[in-house]
This record gives structure tokens, sequence and C-alpha cells, in this order.
């Protein structure tokens, strides 16, 4: 009679723990699908997007936006850099096709200027002539994009990695979650 008792209230402990098992798994699942196709988790490492974003930034971006979307002159583009397994995150300045110089701090797309009005003109200010280096001109394949930091003195962006391919571009768009006075969304 013992043996049957220990039986009966093994069976609930069972099908408790299978149940248990079952909801993780299906939590696994989501939480797998929502990271991979839906939205994904950055962290702002370092100061080549200051001041637009800060270091140690924490937020999520938008990989189905990517997907769904068209990428846009100015986007704020998540890229993928497989030989180093890192993320950047950088702004758009050139699209498929166009060619992209800057002369004496201007950006020029096939060959007219473009205002770049993101710019927090007072931090711009501070580096003078120094902030952009006069670029030559680099004329972009069909699925190439020219991406630079907002913090051009210290990013490291197509100016070193050369144009970036669109299959390398994952997300695009932040939402800063942390630190709470950064708070809001940058999509450029």
């Amino acid at each position: 009679m013992a043996v049957n008792n220990k039986k009966r209230k093994l069976r609930p402990f069972i099908r408790e723990t299978l149940e248990f098992l079952k909801e993780l798994a299906v939590c696994m699942l989501i939480v797998f699908i929502v990271g991979k196709f839906i939205v994904q988790p950055i962290e702002v490492k370092g100061s080549s997007m200051y001041p637009t974003l800060q270091d140690g930034s924490y937020g999520i971006t938008n990989v189905i936006g990517r997907r769904t979307g068209h990428i846009e002159r100015f986007d704020i583009a998540i890229i993928y850099i497989k030989d180093r397994n890192e993320y950047l995150v950088k702004r758009v300045v050139g699209l498929p096709g166009e060619t992209i110089s800057y002369t004496d701090g201007v950006l020029y797309v096939d060959g007219a200027p473009v205002n770049e009005t993101f710019f927090d003109e007072a931090y711009v200010s501070t580096y003078g002539a120094d902030f952009m280096r006069d670029i030559e001109p680099v004329t972009l394949k069909e699925d190439e994009y020219y991406c630079l930091g907002d913090n051009r003195p210290h990013s490291s962006d197509s100016r070193v990695y050369g144009p970036f391919k669109e299959d390398v571009i994952v997300a695009k768009g932040a939402l800063i979650l942390f630190p709470l006075a950064e708070f809001g969304v940058r999509t450029w």
C-alpha cells in the first residue's frame, strides 16, 4: 500500500514538471523568434555616434523594419562585422549606385551638396574643419551603403571598412531604454 501512495504522489510531480518544461520551451521559442526576427537588444559601445547615441546606452533595434522596409539616407543602421563578431551603429549617408564625397565638411551625393541636419552644431563647431576630413568620390555598387558615425573624428566606419553590403545591415533605428535621460526612439 505504501508503494501505491508513492506512485500517486509522483504522478502529479512528473505531470507538473513536464508542463513546466513545455511552457519553458514555448517561452524560449518566442524569445528566440522575437530576438531574431522582430527586435534585437543593443548596447552602444564607444563614442562614434555621440551625441546622438551615448556610450553605454541600452535599447532595442528594429530587425523587422529592416527586413520589410528600405534603407534610407540618414537612417541609423546596425551593421554586423562577421570577421570581428561585432555590431556597429552608424548612419547611412550613401545609397546604392550613388557617388559620395566630402569636401570642406560638406556631403556631396552625385555632385550635389546634401545638408546633414541631424548634427549637433555646437558639438561640430568644437572641431572646426577637423570634424570631417575630405573624402575622394566613392561610387557605390547596387548593394552597397556608405555609413559614417555622427562623431566623425572618433568613428571607424566606411572610411575604414569601405562601403557596407546590404546583407550586413541587420537592423535600423533604435529605441533607447537606458539611461532614462536618453529614453526615446532614434531613427535618423
